[in-house]
């Protein structure tokens, strides 16, 4: 009996990106799980070519970033594609997308709960995902009845998604421009990580204190680019992996000969990671913010409640009712919430010893920070990196 030919499916999706490597997992994991097919891909960035071996590789489909360039090459081949960039629709294509109504909706919720309420956002234009996140940002902010400024990088229709992220680069000094008019504190929602980091960039230039003027929000999570930020860039985390399985479901379903119901499938995002860029409690007192931004910079060199009464202008009578009125808490409780805040960054990003931890934490005693960690948190310092553990740097 002649053995069954195994399905021969092209990925055409960028391992450049964080967004695309995730792709290929989630593809992966449907392919190892649920199918047996061979998967074909080539190193590749966004915007490459379709490579000349697709052509003569008999093909039995492909999962791709489908775009204007790669459309025409790609229908040649007779095979199910499947569109998981989501740019521009095109017939018979179905498409698997990140639901950028619930992006918009986690970086608005993440930028209030801080406190802002004055907004701006700040993308590219005709980037159908950066205009997709403005038009339901600019929803939720007017449904808060809060302020909005909007600046876009210029392109042209017909040009790549590379070269508009590239106008980002090219006009330093307008957006510059933009950023120092802005209001301060603003919350700043940025189209993607890339975004994030030129923003960043220019308020590092200009010296914007981030996150107290602008407190800034990318999204894709992005490790290589949110941790190269200076700050470290916050974002909102897509779950690309599972864009990618379901796009190795639809597949499945196509190589059976049925079409999907749905011509597209949004995907929500995961969550929110929070780094440097909006660790902040956005105050328009300016003294008070000035006593965070202290806080924040201070709190685990063992600072204590009398060395920000020494710091600030206010007597330490004012600092206690401000503090309590516009951040519900005492300067002690600040103090104390930011050494936590930097304990559970240690315990989940590095594999530091406790002891280690202690002195970075601003801490004497490894008892007295467990003991204060627990009633926090609710957790040891233990149960917690166990539960949040992410893989550390070598």
């Amino acid at each position: 009996m002649k053995p069954k030919s195994r399905p021969r499916i092209a990925l055409h999706v960028e391992a450049s990106r964080a967004y695309g490597r995730e792709l290929l997992r989630g593809v992966a994991l449907f392919a190892r799980t649920q199918v047996d097919w061979s998967l074909l891909h080539q190193e590749m960035t966004l915007d490459s070519k379709i490579p000349d071996w697709i052509a003569t590789s008999r093909i039995s489909g492909v999962i791709a970033r489908v775009d204007v360039h790669s459309i025409d090459s790609l229908r040649k081949l007779n095979v199910p594609i499947i569109d998981v960039r989501c740019n521009r629709k095109f017939d018979g294509v179905p498409q698997v997308e990140t639901d950028n109504k619930k992006v918009a909706e986690l970086a608005f919720e993440h930028l209030w709960d801080r406190g802002f309420r004055r907004f701006a956002f700040c993308g590219y234009r005709f980037a159908s995902y950066s205009e997709a996140r403005l038009r339901y940002f600019r929803e939720l902010v007017a449904k808060s009845g809060c302020p909005l400024t909007i600046y876009e990088s210029k392109g042209k229709p017909t040009s790549s998604l590379t070269m508009l992220e590239e106008a980002g680069m090219i006009d330093f000094e307008p957006m510059s421009k933009w950023l120092a008019e802005l209001e301060r504190p603003t919350g700043l929602f940025v189209c993607n990580d890339i975004r994030g980091q030129q923003v960043l960039n220019a308020c590092r230039t200009m010296e914007i204190a981030v996150p107290d003027d602008l407190g800034i929000i990318g999204v894709d999570d992005d490790d290589a680019i949110c941790l190269l930020c200076d700050p470290t860039l916050s974002s909102v985390r897509p779950d690309a992996v599972r864009v990618g399985y379901r796009a190795g479901e639809i597949m499945h379903q196509m190589l059976s000969g049925l079409m999907p119901e749905k011509d597209i499938e949004f995907i929500p995002p995961t969550s929110v990671s929070e780094r440097f860029s909006t660790r902040v409690i956005a105050v328009d007192d300016v003294e008070l913010a000035r006593v965070c931004r202290f806080v924040r910079q201070h709190a685990c060199d063992g600072i204590n409640v009398g060395d920000v009464a020494e710091f600030t202008t206010l007597s330490r009578r004012q600092l206690e009712r401000r503090c309590q009125e516009e951040l519900g808490q005492t300067p002690h409780q600040l103090i104390t919430a930011t050494q936590i805040a930097r304990v559970k960054q240690l315990l989940s990003e590095t594999k530091m010893t406790l002891e280690q931890i202690t002195r970075r934490a601003g801490y004497s005693h490894k008892e007295r920070l467990s003991a204060v960690f627990k009633r926090e948190t609710g957790q040891t310092p233990g149960e917690y990196r166990s539960q949040n553990a992410k893989p550390a740097s070598p």
